[in-house]
Parts: structure tokens; sequence; C-alpha cells
């Protein structure tokens, strides 16, 4: 590979969202190079923070249920949507695959939580872009009730949700989505003598 072949794929990383998914199944080999390219992102002193939890089948309506059920506890009546209730329902109708984010904080805290955050999101990146490849959709969501899902996912002590990495099969057109990014140069600044 060149820095081309590379900048393209960087470049051609989308996030694909679920209603545009298929509903087929991607086999559990695909999902097992994700996390084995995750595990190679950077680590602040080897702690190596992330921690999946992969739903697939049956757990993925279980997820639904727990995601319409946190925001019925969670919104005031007057606030409270038939809409946006029924589409947490059937959030993971279309999905393969929902890997929860988790992150597992070093316990004897030798690096500053933030550093730790950060190797679970060039974690999640290293994801995305073999998604990208393998042309598999895929996002990162952080909803509030994924952030307090403790006890949904039976997270150990200083373990914490960051969010819903969602995969699917996505139809043809969602892939060719055009990117768009502000120039470079007006976010960088060259600092010389």
């Amino acid at each position: 590979m060149n820095i081309d072949e590379l900048s393209s794929i960087i470049e051609s990383r989308r996030a694909i969202y679920p209603p545009v998914y298929t509903g087929e199944e991607i086999p559990d080999e695909q999902i097992e190079i994700l996390l084995q390219n995750a595990n190679w992102a950077p680590t602040h002193k080897k702690t190596e923070p992330w921690r999946f939890k992969v739903l697939k089948g049956r757990k993925l309506k279980d997820l639904s249920n727990y995601l319409a059920t946190y925001y019925e506890r969670n919104t005031p009546p007057d606030k409270f949507s038939n809409t946006r209730h029924k589409k947490m329902l059937n959030k993971t109708a279309n999905c393969s695959h929902v890997i929860a984010i988790c992150m597992q904080r070093d316990p004897q805290k030798r690096i500053p939580e933030w550093e730790e955050i950060a190797s679970v999101a060039c974690a999640v990146q290293n994801m995305w872009l073999s998604c990208t490849v393998m042309k598999i959709g895929c996002y990162w969501s952080t909803p509030k009730a994924a952030l307090e899902a403790r006890d949904f996912f039976n997270l150990k002590e200083g373990e914490r949700c960051l969010g819903l990495f969602y995969i699917g099969v996505p139809k043809p057109m969602a892939l060719e989505a055009p990117g768009v990014r502000q120039p470079v140069e007006e976010k960088v600044e060259w600092l010389t003598m």
C-alpha cells in the first residue's frame, strides 16, 4: 500500500446509519477482523483500555428495548414523542451487529483518563477504517442511554461505556455519499523560528 491508497481509504470513511442497512448478517469472522484491528490502536503506558461488548441476534432486540425503556423513563411527558419511542424500538432492526464501545480505566491511574478515552477513540477509528475497506456500514453513536448502561452491559469496576458502534450491510448507494471537509489550511498554524 502507498500513501495515496491510505489517504483514499481515510477520505472514504463515512458514518452510515442503520436505516440504510439491508438487514443481512455479516459473518462473525469479519467482525473479529474489526476487533483485531481495534486492538492495534495506540495506547499510553500500554494500558490497552478498549473493551468491546458484541451484540447480535436476540441481544440486538434487547438493546432496542433497553433504549426505548430508557427513553420512556427519562423523558418528561410533555417532551415524549411516540415517533422517537418507536424509532428506539426499531433502532437495531437492520443491524447485523452492535458493538458497545467501552473503556477500562487503568486501576493504577498512571495516566489521565482523557488519554485512555483517546486510545479507545483510536481503536474505534481502526474499526471504522476496516469497515470502509470491507464496504461495511457503521457509525458511532453516544446516546445518554448507552453512557448510562452499566447494568445492561454488566460493566466491571472502572469500566464505562463510551457509545455504540452500529454495523450493517449498507445499500449500495450509501457507500457513495460524498464527504465534506473544510480546507485543512483553515485549521493549521505552522509555528517556525
